[in-house]
């Protein structure tokens, strides 16, 4: 037993986690402070220098965020982790050491209405461009391909949808081209999809959904599997000499660890989306129950969806957990533990009557977000995915007549009454 594995169950609450060394504390401390007091002037040259680790300043490496990156290398099985201050700035984060001006990725078009925005908007302005492609025509993601694509991005839970990516075919594709798979998996979170076990060379996550749990938290992570190849000729901010260490190569110098170095070193330092030391510790805590809260979200949800399926006011639920979806036949490959609890429905009465439905609700709660404790409700089309074309909506799985839910750990029975009457009022 002495060389036993953990099991998650048990990683989720003591990786990264020791008692402090000064106190005996048991929990892990918030190191709330800026910097760090060397211990001699050589001992500062060498942290600069990247020649030892350890902590120098908060925008670059902390404690209580260490202990968060560690937690999270362990649960996805990776070989590093970096924490950001949200998911939208790990996603920049995953890109910035792999792109350049005139490079592009191909993404899934079933994402998040943001990163659609920040995808075909935003990193425009980087030079960068993204194409969208339905990641289940797998000759279409590989005819996107060409020389200059660095990246395939994708989410393994679709939001809003709860759509089910097959990505071992994206591992597959993407290792035939020299390229790294990216993976959202925050609707998944680690409990229930390991990516970097498919094939994934990255993992992002959105911290402030199921990982901390309770909607308080801003915050995001990148997980780096170790396994890549960044010296095969198209990252050579991996493989080139890095004028800023003295012609420093990440790849030839930290080997699994170069992408963790380098995001660190150079994409923190420069781009200082810092997670603070405040919101890590409140999201070790909510890791500590992600297994048993995961539980408990898939089986409210699957309750949940079944009566939403026989309801004659809905038209269609999307839950990947319901044997009629399209998608079932991958929980088993993907994610046999459950589908999550993020998924939408249709109302036959259409637009309008999503509007009066959110206007009904009473238990629920009407925010942009998702994977909290509490069960959440939003009309995608005119809020996260409002920037989008209808024909954007309709293929991210947010069309005008559909209204996400994210299931949380009320009562389900309680969660279906409330649905039902405000379902009944937005027919009156």
């Amino acid at each position: 037993m002495a060389d036993k594995t953990p099991d998650f169950e048990t990683l989720q609450i003591h990786a990264g986690a020791r008692p402090d060394p000064a106190t005996g504390a048991r929990q892990v401390p918030i190191y709330q402070t800026t910097s760090y007091v060397f211990r001699d002037a050589d001992h500062a040259a060498a942290l600069f220098n990247l020649q030892e680790v350890g902590y120098i300043y908060s925008r670059l490496t902390n404690p209580t965020v260490a202990a968060l990156q560690e937690r999270m290398a362990a649960l996805e099985g990776g070989a590093g982790a970096v924490c950001c201050s949200s998911g939208h700035g790990a996603q920049i984060m995953a890109l910035f050491p792999l792109m350049g001006p005139g490079l592009n990725i191909v993404s899934s078009n079933r994402l998040y209405g943001g990163t659609v925005t920040q995808f075909s908007q935003t990193i425009k302005r980087f030079g960068w461009q993204a194409r969208f492609v339905d990641t289940d025509d797998l000759d279409a993601v590989e005819a996107a391909i060409d020389e200059n694509t660095r990246a395939i991005f994708c989410e393994s839970i679709a939001n809003p949808g709860g759509y089910i990516t097959d990505l071992d075919a994206l591992a597959a594709i993407a290792d035939r081209n020299g390229i790294p798979l990216i993976v959202d998996n925050t609707t998944a979170t680690p409990y229930l999809c390991r990516p970097i076990e498919h094939g994934a060379t990255l993992v992002v996550h959105s911290l402030t959904k199921y990982l901390t749990g309770n909607g308080t938290v801003t915050g995001g992570v990148i997980v780096d599997s170790g396994t890549f190849n960044w010296s095969n000729g198209k990252f050579p901010a991996m493989s080139e000499p890095e004028p800023a260490y003295h012609g420093l190569k990440f790849h030839e110098t930290f080997g699994p660890l170069a992408f963790t170095f380098n995001s660190i070193a150079i994409g923190l330092r420069d781009l200082g989306m810092t997670l603070n030391p405040q919101a890590a510790h409140y999201t070790l805590m909510g890791i500590e129950t992600l297994s048993l809260r995961m539980d408990k979200h898939c089986a409210n949800a699957v309750k949940v969806a079944e009566w939403l399926e026989r309801d004659p006011r809905v038209a269609y639920v999307t839950y990947a957990g319901l044997p009629s979806s399209p998608y079932h036949h991958r929980m088993a490959q993907i994610c046999p533990k459950g589908a999550s609890s993020l998924f939408t429905f249709s109302l036959k009465a259409g637009y309008e009557a999503c509007v009066k439905l959110i206007d009904s609700v009473n238990l629920l709660s009407h925010v942009a977000n998702l994977g909290d404790t509490r069960s959440l409700i939003i009309h995608s089309a005119s809020t996260t995915h409002r920037q989008l074309t209808e024909e954007q909506q309709i293929a991210a799985g947010a069309a005008p007549d559909v209204v996400r839910l994210s299931i949380g750990l009320e009562n389900a029975d309680d969660i279906i009454a409330d649905l039902d009457q405000a379902l009944t009022a937005a027919g009156a």
